[in-house]
């Protein structure tokens, strides 16, 4: 089955760096954030929620801090706690938001990636791997958090039931033969 265009979409390697550092913290769905520039056809598409395949892919290089916008330090670790997950070359479902996160009021653009499943660690510096094979709904701007959580919840079993059928498996392999 082939996806209408502009899907699917495959970004390979992007780095993952240190986000706002609410996924985690305010919303409890932590974020691999991508740099925009990363997307090199973000501009084709609408600001709002996708799904796709990913994998993440460790990075050897020594472990640092980075500063965060707001002035916070996050300790990159490039993936280096992943390496004894057995998953770690397992493509993965995700979800990504991009665009300008309205109700947090970003001042710049932003794709933010939940990769659906649970991390012993965080992974800053690894580099990640996926593709974008549809969209679920239109950015929105929440007049409460507990209304972006509960939406995040149904994208994230949109997703999942998406990626579950036949037509979407298929494309598992095409995050999968990346180096």
């Amino acid at each position: 089955m082939t996806r209408p265009p502009p899907f699917p979409l495959l970004v390979k390697r992007a780095p993952i760096i240190a986000g706002f550092g609410r996924g985690s913290s305010a919303i409890g769905c932590p974020t691999a954030n991508i740099p925009i520039e990363a997307l090199s056809e973000a501009d084709k598409l609408d600001t709002g929620v996708y799904f796709g395949w990913c994998k993440i892919h460790p990075v050897d290089t020594q472990k640092d801090v980075h500063q965060r916008q707001d002035g916070t330090q996050v300790e990159f670790k490039y993936g280096d706690g992943l390496r004894k997950e057995v998953d770690i070359n397992t493509v993965l479902p995700m979800v990504m938001s991009l665009g300008w996160n309205p109700f947090f009021k970003n001042k710049e653009k932003a794709a933010e990636i939940h990769v659906i499943h649970k991390f012993p660690e965080t992974f800053y510096g690894a580099e990640l791997t996926f593709n974008i094979l549809g969209y679920i709904r239109p950015e929105l701007d929440y007049t409460s958090v507990e209304s972006l959580i509960k939406d995040i919840g149904i994208d994230i079993e949109v997703a999942k039931d998406s990626l579950a059928t036949e037509g979407y498996q298929s494309y598992k392999e095409q995050v999968h033969n990346v180096k």
